[in-house]
């Protein structure tokens, strides 16, 4: 079905003689970030003709169009993505000051945009954000699994979860947690073919890798004394996939070796499904960290999601808990 037709809005009046809301600014902010009108009005607990009339208030008292309405979705019109730009920031701004002003913080509300690891998410991160949310039930959250190294500012996200070894940048980087990493392979592969008894043999193994690397890339170990650089060995990658839990399950499936986070091999070394190749090694860990945005003012919800995490991982990764001695004793 083609687009309905947009309303006719007069044109704009001096600014000085203007009468608007804050909350019809408000709605505006969350339809946009919700993705549409019914999305909205249910975070708001509005019905949808009291965010439509908002809508539409908003645009006549600004004599703009800033929403482009179809039949199934809502996007901001050019002028609307410049508005909801300065406006997000007008409303970062009226919160950090509600909150460094008030004598006792109330319950946690808003929303907090979080951008975190697709099977870090999955499997782990998804249960404690869950735990987080029922802890303040009037806040709102926004989950956005991808990764990729998203731009915080640029996507208006107020955290991100990364892993990894973090490039230089102005951002915020609190660290959670180390996050290790295994070679494993499947137990029938290991039946197929001799494992390594060195790194310097894996190269002449199948590989599966992370597509988000090239292929043929480096696999790096833990230097031999701690005034030497770490190891590195060139591999063979056999097939590569953008998604660790594809990883391992290409792993599982006999089809080369995979050096993977334990977050996602745990389970499958605790079924047996898959084992630990060459566990005196260590290949070179990850770190799991919080990151964002670097101001003056760190809102009052960031920085309690961010004490939250760290309270959950204080005491080591909950996943390498109950792991296989040939993984444990990495």
């Amino acid at each position: 079905m083609s687009p309905k037709p947009l309303r006719s809005i007069r044109p704009g009046r001096y600014l000085g003689t203007m009468s608007w809301r804050f909350e019809d600014i408000q709605t505006f902010l969350k339809v946009v970030e919700a993705g549409g009108v019914t999305a909205a009005a249910a975070e708001l607990r509005l019905s949808k003709s009291v965010v439509s009339k908002r809508l539409s208030d908003l645009e006549e008292t600004l004599g703009v169009a800033l929403l482009q309405r179809s039949t199934r979705h809502i996007i901001p019109t050019e002028r609307g993505r410049i508005f909801y730009e300065q406006m997000r920031g007008v409303r970062q701004v009226i919160d950090q000051a509600i909150e460094s002003v008030a004598d006792r913080p109330g319950p946690l509300s808003g929303q907090l945009r979080v951008t975190v690891p697709m099977s870090f998410a999955t499997l782990h991160l998804g249960t404690m954000l869950s735990d987080f949310a029922r802890l303040h039930p009037a806040l709102g959250l926004a989950i956005d699994l991808d990764d990729r190294m998203l731009d915080l500012v640029e996507g208006g996200y107020d955290l991100a979860i990364r892993i990894g070894r973090l490039p230089d940048s102005t951002l915020i980087a609190r660290k959670l947690c180390e996050s290790r990493r295994v070679i494993c392979c499947s137990p029938g592969y290991a039946r197929e073919r001799p494992l390594p008894q060195a790194i310097t043999e894996i190269a002449a193994h199948n590989c599966i890798d992370y597509a988000h690397a090239h292929a043929g890339r480096l696999w790096q170990f833990a230097p031999v004394a701690p005034d030497l650089p770490p190891r590195s060995i060139v591999t063979h990658s056999h097939i590569v996939a953008n998604n660790g839990e594809v990883m391992r399950d290409f792993a599982i499936a006999g089809l080369g070796l995979a050096i993977l986070p334990l977050f996602i091999a745990a389970d499958a070394l605790r079924a047996g499904t898959l084992i630990h190749v060459l566990p005196d090694e260590r290949p070179l860990s990850d770190t799991i960290y919080a990151v964002y945005p670097s101001t003056r003012y760190v809102s009052l919800r960031v920085r309690t999601l961010v004490d939250y995490l760290g309270q959950r991982l204080t005491n080591g990764a909950p996943w390498e808990q109950k792991l296989p001695s040939r993984a444990d004793g990495a």
